[in-house]
């Protein structure tokens, strides 16, 4: 209650609330007026439903029940002047009319008690997010980093998408981008799995195909413990890019589980880094570890990196064609990771046209000519 007071007291204390508040009480006053000065035979008084229903669409029920009140008062007073109140006629306006209003306020109640509970949903989607989901720093080492997200269930912010980015000791970053079996909020028990250890083993393990396997054991042992088997009885995997960038030299190292292979932008030729030896996704439990082999690509100062989940390649417009990210990436002018991404954003939700209808996540990276750097730096 307290805090519906709150809000009607800083409705009426902003100028454009004011005004709003005007708008119910100055169709209370006219329609009365003119109700009060028109013939017997005619009866304007019901409009005054218009002055309550009009106060729910920006205002909450304890001001739609004060803008109720005073149409129900409205009504007696035009009563009063057209007759007497003991008329039938007028007695069934104004039941018709407290009735009705009753009926706007529920509805204003329900309403804003649903936005509470949606505005509570998106808080804790926001603290998952960050717990789960950690913003990648804007510089880590000599790379430049870019990353967005977007969730296919209005009321979260995460789903089965995932990244993370973690320094070695060699000195180095480590890099993961993946996407679960699934979305929504179902699915983010078995991704937070997999980025614990991540976080955990890129400091630990000294290879890719290590941390791969690291990875592998992880969630095979955890699984029963995360995923929902009751209501999704079927397979749980995790589609991935496991990368290793050494701050020194010129290349790289990545291992695709099962992933929609990176693009590299070099010269302002885009190209696709298909995996000539792809492992199968994370959850393919009892594989053996030389099944990890590595994929090394060259990554130079200048070079951008851009890592999806198939969220974004899937993405349909209203005719159903595909988003085409690699035309759309070559046909952009931006020279920063940041630029890349607003264009890449843009251009997504222009052609599908509406909120996305699975997760989708973008990482870019791009290798500087600042190699000095052995910890994360924040921009």
């Amino acid at each position: 209650m307290g805090v519906q007071r709150a809000s009607m007291d800083r409705l009426l204390q902003q100028p454009s609330g004011r005004r709003l508040v005007a708008m119910p009480l100055a169709l209370i006053i006219v329609i009365t007026v003119v109700d009060i000065h028109s013939p017997a035979d005619v009866h304007l008084g019901p409009l005054l439903v218009i002055a309550p229903a009009l106060t729910a669409s920006f205002a909450g029920p304890w001001l739609t029940a004060a803008i109720g009140v005073l149409a129900v008062v409205a009504q007696v007073f035009i009563a009063v002047l057209h007759g007497g109140l003991g008329t039938s006629n007028h007695i069934a306006q104004m039941a018709a009319l407290t009735v009705l209003s009753a009926l706007v306020v529920f509805v204003c109640y329900v309403r804003e008690r649903r936005g509470r509970q949606l505005s509570r949903a998106r808080s804790v989607a926001e603290t998952a997010q960050r717990v789960l989901l950690r913003p990648p720093p804007r510089r880590i080492g000599p790379l430049r980093v870019a990353w967005l997200y977007l969730a296919a269930e209005d009321e979260t912010q995460i789903g089965g998408d995932l990244f993370a980015i973690a320094r070695t000791a060699h000195p180095g970053t480590r890099v993961i981008i993946g996407d679960v079996r699934g979305k929504g909020m179902a699915a983010i028990g078995e991704a937070s799995v997999v980025l614990g250890a991540f976080r955990e083993g890129a400091h630990r393990c000294a290879t890719l195909p290590d941390l791969v396997a690291a990875l592998e054991e992880s969630f095979c042992r955890n699984l029963e413990d995360v995923a929902d088997t009751k209501h999704d009885p079927g397979e749980h995997f995790i589609t991935s890019l496991i990368l290793d960038i050494p701050d020194h030299g010129s290349r790289a190292q990545v291992i695709n589980c099962g992933h929609p292979p990176p693009l590299l932008v070099h010269d302002h030729q885009v190209t696709a880094l298909d995996s000539r030896r792809p492992a199968p996704p994370l959850g393919m439990c009892g594989l053996p570890v030389s099944s990890h082999l590595v994929d090394p690509f060259p990554f130079e100062p200048g070079d951008i990196l851009l890592l999806y989940t198939d969220g974004v390649i899937e993405a349909r417009s209203p005719t159903g064609a595909f988003y085409p990210l690699v035309e759309r990436v070559a046909s952009s002018f931006a020279t920063s990771p940041d630029a890349l991404l607003r264009d890449i954003h843009d251009d997504l939700l222009a052609h599908v046209g509406e909120q996305p209808t699975d997760d989708a996540a973008l990482l870019v990276i791009e290798r500087t000519a600042s190699h000095h750097l052995h910890r994360p730096h924040l921009e």
